[in-house]
């Protein structure tokens, strides 16, 4: 049978779909800040009408569609440098701060019960702790009866922020963990399964009897049904639990305005009550992008999560920015790429 529709109407419908596709602020990268993205873009589109999409698949392959413009911001959870940003022609700001944090599959173990300092958890990853009643972990948690049950080491293995503020703290506070394995988005793991994004990794945590991985915070307190965290000691020799309070403890000695592009990693911050693995995700953006009015919008979305987004990220124990370094943002987008300043995030943009 012949179809009786009209080439016009076949035109019209490309037309509108590609304009649909058009309006679509896509993001990528960080799984750290996937949970507190989700919520974003779900206030946003419900505030402003207008629509972000994120894929949370990783800060390095985030990084790499930035770069080909593939999307119009990426996420990444390790900072570049200042030399990199001006090679790439990139931006870089931070957005949000977390933690990172290790979880257990023991039986027995209640989520906060099991303490680690920085030294056991390189070893555990270095393979030379190979049981879970070994003396040395043992000696720290003197109150829980640890089974003789082998350590099975999970780790990533896409390119991840996650990765790189883990590997940079055991960097800082192990010397044979910084001499052999180093910091980076991805290291040579010397033993252990790998595990795709926070999800997989957090998957074979659960399926695998006296396993140890790490994952952002939300997401370890999203699956404390199959696994636990631990507690780590900070630079102030005290165990301190992950929570919001403690990230934003680890945070509030951080001197941005010091630092060129925001280049500030918090792993190991001085202070009582710090969380020695606190983290920050920062959005990678084109200073001269090809395409200015999706830039724009992106930067509409950033402007709104920054401004309007506290309520979702605390919620999710992650800790906003302060309104200082907001403003310290504001002055950086117009330098950087001349962003205007009067960009409301409660009118719908129109690309």
């Amino acid at each position: 049978m012949k179809s009786h529709i009209k080439p016009s109407i076949i035109l019209t419908a490309l037309l509108v779909a590609t304009q649909g596709v058009a309006a679509e602020t896509r993001g990528a990268g960080s799984t750290f800040v996937s949970p507190v993205m989700a919520k974003w873009t779900d206030a946003y589109k419900a505030g402003t009408g207008n629509v972000v999409s994120y894929q949370a698949v990783g800060s390095g392959i985030g990084l790499g569609l930035i770069m080909k413009e593939a999307v119009d911001f990426g996420a990444s959870d390790m900072p570049l440098a200042r030399k990199e940003l001006d090679r790439l022609g990139l931006m870089q700001f931070p957005i949000v701060i977390g933690g990172v944090v290790p979880v257990v599959n023991i039986e027995g173990i209640k989520p906060g019960q099991i303490r680690f300092t920085g030294q056991v958890l390189a070893d555990i990853y270095l393979g030379k702790l190979k049981f879970w009643n070994d003396p040395a972990l043992s000696a720290i948690n003197p109150d829980v009866r640890l089974p003789n049950t082998a350590i099975t080491v999970v780790h990533r293995i896409d390119g991840s922020g996650t990765t790189f503020n883990w590997s940079n703290y055991l960097s800082k506070v192990s010397p044979q963990w910084k001499a052999s394995m180093g910091e980076g988005t991805s290291v040579e793991w010397p033993l252990g399964l790998g595990g795709r994004g926070n999800d997989g990794v957090a998957s074979l945590v659960s399926l695998v009897p006296g396993a140890i991985g790490y994952l952002e915070y939300t997401c370890a307190l999203q699956r404390l049904d199959r696994i636990s965290f631990g507690i780590v000691q900070n630079s102030a020799g005290n165990y301190v639990v992950p929570d919001a309070a403690s990230f934003q403890a680890a945070a509030t000695n951080a001197d941005w305005k010091a630092e060129k592009d925001f280049h500030l990693v918090l792993t190991n911050a001085p202070g009582e009550d710090a969380y020695p693995i606190t983290a920050t995700t920062f959005v990678l953006m084109p200073k001269a992008p090809k395409s200015p009015e999706r830039s724009a919008a992106a930067i509409d979305f950033m402007r709104w999560l920054l401004e309007n987004g506290r309520s979702q990220a605390e919620t999710l124990n992650y800790v906003p920015l302060p309104p200082a370094l907001i403003d310290q943002i504001e002055r950086y987008w117009r330098e950087s790429a001349g962003v205007a300043p009067t960009i409301s995030a409660s009118t719908k943009v129109k690309h």
